[in-house]
């Protein structure tokens, strides 16, 4: 394979197996175990005498494909396919920490995200100090002598915050702790934080990767020596796999993803203008502005804006309430990253386990919504947001 190939060709060809059959599509090989011709065989398999696969648990020929692929995407040495994006969160935290050791973590995380880091971890005895992130000088106030990773989404959920990638990871280098980055919002075609100095980066691949509300999915990246000593004996023993269907799946995704993110974000962009310039709306967030708060970062660190956009409705709950149940194209969902557009209401979905209080702290009002745009007709979509405005009555 031409390693001279761009994104767009990598994510149709990369990775590739054929069997002696040629299929044109990948094979599904969907088997949990695999045979040997003879005991000698096994034995030097089981040894890592020779390549090839032992079980399912450990790895598959078509979850193999799938993270060869995206290790070309995101430039990243090697990967582990697992079976949700809360399963590649979850295992790239906890499978490197010991008991007395300290996780730095933005606040501004998905509420899945903030139950592994200040509910899980501290079960076995990690602790852990939650912060803004948007400021780099919380990071380095937060750093205690047991601090052994950073972790952070960039953009946040849902209110698209931005945490300079590049300087976190200089101080986390310092103190010789690891840096742990949540791409999903940026997508791995507008944000490569391997580059900008973190050492892992996760996926819900279960968003844009496969982008059409099939199946679930995660994905863990980073250098082969640190796959191979701190995450590779915790994903055999612990089974978070993925189904080789599944990765199957999110290899037929992944061939659009370029066409899909493009449009997904062309529309992001207008609704973003459209919805600013109402006065029913009392803030926009969209990275792609130049009005984001962090807009100087994203310069530096994104080469796209965002295929979601937050907004705050002047209203209140009652208002966000109104707009959903207005909609015809847009569904409301909990979901994002899709090929259809969705929305939903983080107070009292993806958000609502949080207090009032730290709602309050990350910017999500009871008029808080987040956007995820899909791959409809522009017009259509501004179309049937101006319905959704209109009723609402501030």
């Amino acid at each position: 394979m031409s390693k001279k190939w761009r994104p767009a060709t990598q994510l149709v060809h990369g990775g590739t197996l054929r069997s002696p059959y040629g299929e044109t599509s990948e094979a599904i090989y969907l088997t949990q175990g695999f045979v040997y011709e003879n005991s000698e065989a096994a034995e030097a398999r089981f040894k890592g005498e020779t390549d090839g696969f032992i079980y399912a648990r450990y790895a598959s020929p078509t979850n193999d494909m799938f993270e060869k692929r995206m290790c070309l995407l995101e430039g990243a040495e090697d990967a582990r396919a697992l079976a949700s994006g809360m399963a590649a969160v979850t295992a790239a935290i906890m499978c490197q920490l010991r008991a007395g050791d300290h996780i730095v973590a933005a606040r501004a995380l998905f509420g899945s995200c903030r139950w592994v880091v200040e509910t899980l971890a501290p079960k076995y005895g990690i602790e852990c100090t939650l912060i803004d992130g948007r400021d780099l000088g919380n990071w380095e106030k937060a750093i205690q002598p047991n601090t052994k990773l950073f972790f952070l989404e960039s953009p946040t959920n849902p209110t698209l915050e931005v945490v300079d990638i590049a300087g976190v990871a200089k101080l986390a280098n310092q103190i010789g702790a690891k840096v742990v980055v949540d791409n999903v919002f940026a997508t791995p075609l507008f944000q490569k934080p391997l580059e900008l100095g973190a050492h892992i980066v996760v996926y819900s691949a279960t968003k844009h990767i496969d982008g059409q509300g099939r199946c679930l999915g995660g994905v863990i990246l980073s250098d082969k020596k640190w796959i191979e000593e701190e995450l590779q004996d915790y994903f055999r023993h612990t089974g978070p796999a993925m189904s080789p269907f599944n990765a199957w799946t999110l290899l037929k995704g992944i061939e659009t993803l370029p066409l899909r993110v493009k449009q997904q974000t062309a529309n992001a962009s207008k609704i973003a203008d459209f919805l600013a310039d109402s006065g029913k709306v009392a803030r926009v967030i969209y990275p792609g502005r130049a009005d984001h708060p962090q807009a100087d970062i994203i310069a530096r660190q994104m080469s796209g804006g965002s295929t979601l956009v937050a907004f705050e409705l002047k209203g209140g709950k009652e208002a966000a309430f109104k707009l959903q149940n207005a909609l015809e194209i847009v569904k409301i969902s909990n979901n994002l990253g899709d090929a259809k557009s969705l929305i939903t209401h983080p107070g009292t979905t993806t958000h609502k386990n949080l207090t009032d209080e730290a709602r309050a702290e990350l910017g999500i009002s009871g008029g808080t919504l987040r956007l995820s745009c899909g791959i409809e007709d522009t017009d259509d979509l501004l179309e049937d947001l101006a319905k959704g405005l209109a009723a609402v009555s501030v």
